[in-house]
């Protein structure tokens, strides 16, 4: 299967490009289904579940608990770890104290 590129226009080479942009997305995905089938099956034979094998959610850090909420957007929260976000910032600098958003 010869595809003459030298024949081909901008456009049609850049259709092409897209085209082929997307069926390597998709061998991709099918490889990706097909690996994870056989690592069950391999885990299954053995009487674990892949997620036992590879010990999923061990080791993750749980979600903090929120300290401190927007007053004027009581869904926005903030544990007091990481970067401070925009809304608490932006309340500091209009006077507020941070003991004053605290939950």
């Amino acid at each position: 299967m010869a595809i003459d590129l030298a024949g081909m226009s901008k456009k049609e080479l850049l259709q092409l490009q897209k085209d082929i942009a997307s069926a390597l997305k998709n061998v991709d995905i099918k490889a990706r289904q097909e690996a994870r089938l056989a690592a069950e099956k391999a885990a299954a034979e053995f009487g674990f579940s892949l997620d036992e094998v590879l010990g999923a959610g061990k080791g993750k850090k749980p979600a903090g608990v929120a300290k401190y909420r927007n007053p004027t957007n009581p869904e926005q929260t903030w544990t007091g770890r990481g970067r401070k976000p925009a809304w608490l910032n932006e309340a500091i600098a209009a006077g507020a104290d941070i003991s004053d958003l605290e939950i």
